[in-house]
């Protein structure tokens, strides 16, 4: 299963995007607002992704932060609203405004996006109020956190291509990463702490 993708956004359009991973081409679909987001085609991109895999086709789904990602995890859990559906949920309002109509329950709001109708806005706010109420809470740490976490898998990733063990490579940026640090910065440090650990 693809969990992220790294590489050249190589097309980019509304309807698709194609990033290129060293030579293959991988078709994500995206929604408007992670659209926007992304820089012109031919500039490195880095977006998460959820794999829909069915009987007759494997679609990838891409997002810019992991927010929108867990957001369209919620949606999915609703009964009859499929990948597509939902990204076309989170292309019509911005997420934050998302969150905060679905915990109100303001079912009329969401029937502002276009294809959302009286009884599926109903069913999103019955099925994921709850739950949308905790992610608009803890919107701001979790975007922080998000943040710290990708940091620390680049980290990572760059000290296993240096030939460290990923185990070691994970101990030594957990004790080296520090909440906003910079991606130079924890490296830096994790070697440090690795040449240390060599020389002890």
């Amino acid at each position: 299963m693809i969990a992220a993708l790294a590489g050249t956004l190589s097309e980019k359009s509304p309807e698709r995007l194609v990033v290129d991973v060293g030579g293959v081409g991988y078709a994500l679909h995206a929604s408007l607002r992670t659209f926007l987001d992304l820089p012109a085609a031919g500039e490195p991109v880095r977006l998460l992704v959820h794999t829909e895999v069915r009987e007759d086709a494997i679609e990838l789904f891409g997002f810019a932060t992991a927010e929108e990602r867990a957001l369209f995890h919620l949606l999915r859990k609703v009964k009859g609203l499929g990948p597509r559906t939902a990204l076309g949920v989170l292309s019509g309002m911005p997420r934050r405004d998302l969150l905060a109509a679905i915990a109100a329950g303001d079912a009329a709001r969401l029937q502002t996006i276009a294809g959302v109708g009286k009884k599926f806005a109903e069913r999103i706010v019955v099925e994921c109020r709850e739950q949308a109420a905790l992610l608009a809470a803890g919107d701001a740490p979790r975007a922080v956190s998000a943040a710290a976490n990708g940091v620390a898998a680049e980290a990572v990733s760059a000290l296993v291509n240096l030939g460290y063990k990923r185990t070691e490579a994970e101990r030594a940026v957990e004790r080296a990463a520090a909440p906003a640090a910079p991606l130079e910065e924890v490296i830096r440090a994790a070697l440090k702490g690795l040449g240390a650990g060599l020389g002890a």
